[in-house]
């Protein structure tokens, strides 16, 4: 991954998603899981927030610095909170790199009574005829990939549905959060023919490939943009997982009621 061209063409989160989250948070102390070059981060710093990012990969973490992100550098479950509470726990695009109940149980640990675990995940589809052009050119490119890049409708809830389930049943599984909510943000995107062939090579799917058949994917997907007169509306939902620490306070005012 290109850590430039990742932070230049992803998508910032919806303001409203920041907003409501730091609002339903006890206090501004972030730590942002998978923190990656920054993205999330900034937002939430930009918003008043102190946020200190995890992340496993170095070079990432050296990117997100360099832009004025505080970082450690480790999985998750591994890092050594060394004693640290936090308000918040957010993880944007990143908890599914993260063992759903370890995670949930490590967020448990660190976050303050009433602080909020916030996973979150941009899912996007472009119109069908790009996803199409896409498609094609990714099998003229790679053929017989398991990868099936072609457009089916409903995709993008059935990727929601995924994602937010497992990271639910993880939260339940570990125990000392309330019951888990899911947020949704449904908005759209309107790209140039350049910005979205920038865009696309900063996908995991894309990296692996070498220049020539890079390009022989983006020539493809470009013509279909052409088409339709030189730009692309992309559709996104942002979806979030999200629960409240309550465990080790609320058994505690349990056992002073007693």
């Amino acid at each position: 991954m290109d850590p430039e061209r990742y932070d230049r063409t992803r998508p910032p989160y919806p303001g409203a998603l920041v907003e409501r989250i730091i609002a339903t948070s006890p206090g501004t102390d972030f730590l942002d899981v998978g923190t990656g070059t920054g993205i999330a981060a900034r937002q939430f710093q930009a918003a008043g927030c102190t946020v200190l990012g995890v992340e496993p990969d170095a070079r990432l973490a050296s990117f997100a610095r360099r832009t004025g992100v505080k970082v450690e550098v480790a999985p998750f479950e591994a890092w050594d909170p060394a004693g640290r509470e936090f308000d918040a726990v957010v993880a944007g695009h990143a908890w599914h790199f993260v063992d759903p109940v370890a995670g949930a149980a490590r967020a448990a640990r660190v976050l303050r009574p009433g602080g909020r675990l916030a996973a979150f995940w941009h899912l996007g589809q472009p119109p069908r005829e790009v996803a199409e052009a896409f498609a094609a050119a990714w099998q003229r490119v790679v053929p017989g990939s398991p990868v099936n890049f072609r457009a089916r409708p409903g995709q993008a809830d059935r990727n929601a549905a995924a994602f937010t389930a497992k990271s639910a049943g993880g939260i339940r599984e570990a125990g000392g959060f309330s019951h888990p909510e899911q947020w949704r943000y449904d908005w759209e995107r309107t790209c140039t023919r350049d910005e979205w062939l920038e865009e696309l090579p900063a996908s995991g799917a894309l990296t692996p490939l070498p220049p020539d058949k890079l390009a022989e994917v983006l020539a493809g997907t470009g013509a279909a943009i052409d088409a339709l007169g030189g730009s692309v509306t992309m559709t996104y939902a942002t979806v979030a997982v999200t629960a409240v620490r309550i465990g080790a306070a609320w058994r505690g005012r349990r056992r002073g009621q007693g």
